[in-house]
């Protein structure tokens, strides 16, 4: 077996979502190689598309196209790939959205979510790749609870380049956030970058200090936070879905990013959130590296999940 880090980024999002793709294209191989799609083979393939995380909706809007364009026909698992493909990408087209940069200088982005969903370091990436554009960036370690995200933030400002504006460990993050942003406007920043807590154990205390930190950012600008970015761990599943249910109630997401597709995700809840709430999805991680975080593109996801190539 090749060991090699795949060196296109399809190729590695490919390999992000082999654990769907792989669940998901046995399961035609299996049903539709033997015999014609009928009623309860189509009935059949959307169980499996739910067992894969894609939502009970898009599942649903799938095998509907499957029973007008191949019922009671035999058909090739790429001729199903290809219709799951176009049902998902439709699904997704409208959420594939680029992370615009509000008009204000610095543009203000809170970023949110759980720990261990990737939050720290997608802001180090996301800050990596304002560096490369020539922006003058600042990174607020808001996470004041963890030691280690402060530290991780620290080195992602001397990796990249950027401004780092922390504290000592149990600080509060809503005057931290508050210190950063009028640091960010002294400076002339291009762009603010905040961490957050994720320490959902407490969810009442998370969420009342999330609203903590907007409520006083607005008490610089009241235009602030200019977007909301929600980070999503690939491998968690319908889990996921309650989490963008929770950060959107208190801290108003403006667009999520998914973080983690790197083989053992359920990739197919993106779908379903996408199906739900029709949040924009800014970006999609598929490893650790600077380069494994990309803008989302819906036909490249569709026809990965899907397993088609490129």
């Amino acid at each position: 077996m090749n060991e090699t880090k795949p060196n296109t980024w399809w190729q590695r999002l490919s390999v992000g979502l082999k654990r769907t793709s792989s669940s998901i294209g046995g399961a035609i191989a299996d049903l539709v190689s033997k015999r014609k799609l009928d009623a309860a083979t189509i009935d059949e393939l959307e169980e499996v598309l739910i067992r894969a995380d894609l939502g009970l909706a898009a599942a649903g809007r799938i095998a509907d196209a499957i029973r007008r364009e191949r019922y009671d026909k035999e058909a090739t698992p790429d001729e199903v790939k290809r219709i799951l493909a176009a049902e998902v990408e439709k699904v997704l087209a409208s959420t594939a959205r680029p992370l615009a940069l509000a008009g204000a200088r610095p543009a203000v982005i809170l970023v949110v979510g759980v720990n261990g969903s990737g939050k720290t370091t997608t802001i180090g990436k996301l800050a990596a790749k304002f560096r490369q554009e020539g922006r003058k960036v600042v990174l607020a370690a808001g996470d004041t609870f963890r030691a280690a995200a402060i530290d991780q933030l620290k080195i992602w400002g001397a990796r990249t380049g950027a401004t780092v504006i922390a504290r000592e460990p149990g600080a509060d993050s809503a005057g931290l956030a508050f210190d950063a942003l009028n640091a960010a406007r002294a400076e002339g920043a291009d762009v603010l970058l905040i961490d957050t807590a994720g320490r959902l154990q407490n969810k009442a205390a998370l969420m009342g200090e999330l609203e903590k930190v907007v409520r006083v950012l607005k008490k610089v600008d009241a235009t602030v936070p200019h977007a909301v970015l929600l980070v999503l761990d690939a491998t968690v599943g319908q889990n996921a879905l309650s989490q963008v249910e929770e950060f959107s109630k208190t801290a108003g997401v403006t667009g999520l990013a998914m973080t983690k597709l790197d083989g053992t995700a359920r990739g197919g809840i993106l779908v379903a959130i996408a199906e739900k709430y029709r949040l924009p999805v800014h970006f999609i991680g598929v490893g650790e590296g600077v380069e494994d975080l990309e803008p989302f593109a819906a036909r490249d996801f569709s026809r990965a999940i899907a397993g088609l190539d490129g």
